[in-house]
Order: C-alpha cells, then sequence, then structure tokens
C-alpha cells in the first residue's frame, strides 16, 4: 500500500535522535521540510498545491470550487511529540487518492487535502491556529502580534518563511467553498484498544481552553533572605497545581500546568516572575467554568498570602462540539460495512483533545474518524498505530471520501 511508502518518507522529518520524539515547530526548520515533502508528494500525484492567506497547504484534486470534499489534518507537533497525531490524517489523506485511483473512481466534484499550520499551538501558542485564522476565530492582529519562547512573532517567522503576514485574515471564499471537511486522527486514548475495530468515528468534542497565570514576586538571594521576608512566586504556582489537580479529580475533568517559564531562573536566585499556563477540558462548558475559576481562586487565595501579584489571562477557548450526528451516523455506516456484524456497532467517540475538525465545524459540516491505538498514549514519542490498522484507516477515509464526492451533504 502506499501508505508504507509515504510513512517511511515522512517519518524521518523532525524527529530527534535521543528518545525519537517529534520537534516540528511551525515556520521553523523541520515544519519547512514536512510541508516542502507534502508538496512534492501531493505534485507527484498530479495535485495542485496552493498556499492560503494564513500560510494552510491546500492540495487539490479537480479545479477549486464551490462544493469540495476536504480532508487532512497538520504536521507540527507538541515539543517531543509522537509521530502520528497530525501526520497520520495527512498521509492517510494522500494513500486514500491513491486507493481511490487504484479503483479507478473519478470526482465529479473537486477534492482538497489541507495541512493547517500551528494546530498544536507548540511555537506560538495558540492551538488550530491556521483554522481558527481561516474561519475568522481569531484577529489577524493578535495573531501576528504572537511570540515564541525567543520572542520572535508570528509575522516575522512567517515573512521568513516567504509568506506576507499583511494578508492574513478570514477566508471565506475558501472556506465557503467546502461542502464537507473529514479529519481522520489516531485516537487519543485506548476506547478502541479492546473492540474489533480498528476505526471509530467521532460523538463529540470536550469545550477546552488554555490559561496564562503570571506571577509576580521579587528576585532575591536563595541563600541569604529570611523566609518571612521572601515574595516567592514559585509558591503559590505550587498550590495552584495541587489546586487543578483537585478541581479535576472532583469534577471528571482535566486540568494540567505542564508548561512554565521562571524568571531569573537560577538555582541561587528567588524568582521575580513565573509564567504557567493551565490546560483545562470538560464534558461540558458548566463544569469547565467551575474548574477554571476554582483553579484561579486558589491561585489568588495563594497569591496573596504569599505576598506575590497574580495576573490571568486567556489564551484560547473552544466550545463544545457537537459533531452533525447525520454526517457521523453516514460516517459510521460507511465504516461498518468494512467490518463484520459480529464486531457490534462502529464506536462513537467523545474527545477530550482539540483539532481543527472542531473549529471548522461551526462553519462546515464536519466529521472526524479515529484509528486504534493500542497503548493508549499520545503527546509522546510512545504514540504509536498498528500498520494494519493505519492501512484500514485509508481505507475507510477512501470509501467516506468516495461516499461524500458522490452525494452533497450541505444539507446534512
Amino acid at each position: 500500500m502506499s501508505f508504507d511508502r509515504l510513512w517511511a518518507e515522512s517519518a524521518p522529518i523532525g524527529r530527534s535522535d535521543d528518545g525519537g520524539g517529534y520537534h516540528r515547530y511551525t515556520w521553523a526548520g523541520a515544519d519547512g521540510d514536512a510541508r516542502a515533502w507534502f508538496t512534492e508528494s501531493a505534485v507527484a500525484r498530479g495535485l495542485d498545491v496552493r498556499t492560503d492567506r494564513n500560510g494552510n497547504l491546500w492540495a487539490w484534486w479537480g479545479a477549486p470550487g464551490p462544493g469540495a470534499v476536504a480532508t487532512g489534518s497538520h504536521l507540527d507537533s507538541v515539543p517531543d511529540g509522537g509521530a502520528f497525531d497530525g501526520p497520520l490524517g495527512v498521509v492517510t489523506a494522500l494513500a486514500a487518492v491513491d486507493e481511490l485511483r487504484s479503483r479507478g473512481f473519478t470526482p465529479s466534484r473537486p477534492l482538497a487535502i489541507g495541512v493547517f499550520v500551528e494546530e498544536e499551538g507548540g511555537r506560538f501558542g495558540v492551538p488550530c491556529l491556521g483554522s481558527r485564522l481561516a474561519t475568522g476565530e481569531i484577529d489577524p492582529g493578535r495573531a501576528r502580534a504572537l511570540t515564541d519562547a525567543s520572542g520572535i512573532t508570528w509575522a516575522d517567522a512567517m515573512a521568513a518563511a516567504g509568506l506576507d503576514p499583511d494578508g492574513m485574515g478570514p477566508d471565506p471564499d475558501l472556506i465557503g467553498g467546502f461542502d464537507v471537511f473529514v479529519e481522520l486522527h489516531v485516537e487519543q486514548g485506548r476506547a478502541l484498544a479492546d473492540t474489533a475495530h480498528p476505526v471509530g468515528v467521532a460523538g463529540s468534542i470536550w469545550p477546552h481552553g488554555r490559561w496564562r497565570l503570571d506571577f509576580t514576586g521579587r528576585a532575591d538571594h536563595a541563600g541569604t533572605t529570611r523566609l518571612v521576608d521572601r515574595s516567592d512566586p514559585m509558591l503559590p504556582l505550587a498550590h495552584t497545581i495541587l489546586a487543578a489537580r483537585a478541581s479535576a479529580r472532583s469534577h471528571d475533568a482535566r486540568a494540567t500546568v505542564a508548561k512554565t517559564h521562571v524568571n531569573p531562573n537560577g538555582t541561587n536566585a528567588i524568582p521575580s516572575l513565573v509564567s504557567a499556563w493551565l490546560d483545562a477540558r470538560a464534558a461540558d462548558q458548566a463544569t469547565l467554568s467551575v474548574v477554571v475559576e476554582e483553579v484561579r481562586e486558589a491561585a489568588r487565595r495563594a497569591a496573596h498570602d504569599h505576598g506575590v501579584a497574580l495576573a490571568v489571562a486567556v489564551e484560547s477557548t473552544t466550545p463544545l462540539v457537537e459533531f452533525s450526528h447525520a454526517l457521523r451516523d453516514r460516517l459510521a455506516a460507511t465504516v461498518a460495512d468494512r467490518v463484520p456484524e459480529s464486531a457490534g456497532p462502529v464506536p462513537l467517540l467523545p474527545t477530550g483533545a482539540g483539532h481543527d475538525a472542531g473549529v471548522l465545524s461551526a462553519h462546515v459540516p464536519t466529521a472526524m474518524m479515529y484509528v486504534r491505538n493500542p497503548t493508549g498514549v499520545s503527546h509522546s514519542p510512545m504514540e504509536w498505530a498498528d500498520p494494519k490498522d493505519c492501512h484500514a484507516g485509508v481505507t475507510a477515509l477512501a470509501d467516506v471520501l468516495a461516499d461524500l464526492l458522490t452525494e452533497p451533504v450541505r444539507s446534512v
């Protein structure tokens, strides 16, 4: 299957020699290599590759126009991320084109394969930035001003990659031309692991967001400053991390503090500033709001008790995504045709992970499919999917695309 060849070509790009994790950051070296690989692979298939005003890549089978069916995912990674999160959806899309052609299928409407930029937010902090820009869900001025850990702005990084940041913004002609968008993704969990189904269908995406907390204290000497005289921002951060875990456990939610910046970050110096990022997710918006407020209040109390100032800023929020039931059921029925009846119905899976499909769902009829992940591990070098299940994903995606390219779905 062409999937194996495509996977072998793309897998080494951005993979570290020690540990095998991936470092593909938007507009940086490995990201450019991955984009070049996609472009070359698409052109080799006779597809017309275009870059939209926000830097997302689109490979077209057929002339771009209204009524198009779109699929794809992303190629960027979290720091030291896994091989499958994002790239699986891109590679299977290219392989699905090969599969459809091998069947003698010729689409009567255009098919687009998309590669969205900064889906993970690994460099500039805002996830799904490419799809948010294209759909008008983030102000382009704010996006241009985003900075990475080195202080480089999105605008400067994008310009250095040869693109025009002044042209960024909503792209209604592109988005409005899509009849449907389908994203295939590796499962981030193990709901399929104990079933006979290599492929499941998404039901919903939990509401989620990221909040930045800045604890400002006073830099001082770690060896000479009495404890009573300290204004140490690390202490309220510690209380906040524990509060996040307690609140998430109490409400059956998710709350994680996994990224911090410490200034001046010396072993013998009390910090003057600690910045931390809260990632919070829950099954519904009300629960998410309660969790975030409990964490915020715990941070406020701890900062007050330790003589530290606190500022909290919302970096991104995504509401509950409930995928169209009719479209979801249509995909499930198509996927079920390849599975023995004894396996039971195709699983419909909720997820706490965000995706470009979730952003697009407010503007385009959208659906997702998941390829089985036997370990359930994601955002880690241990992320994995069996090649046979990946092949099943290619077949499922090809079947779904053939169906969607044949029958319009805008009314779904």
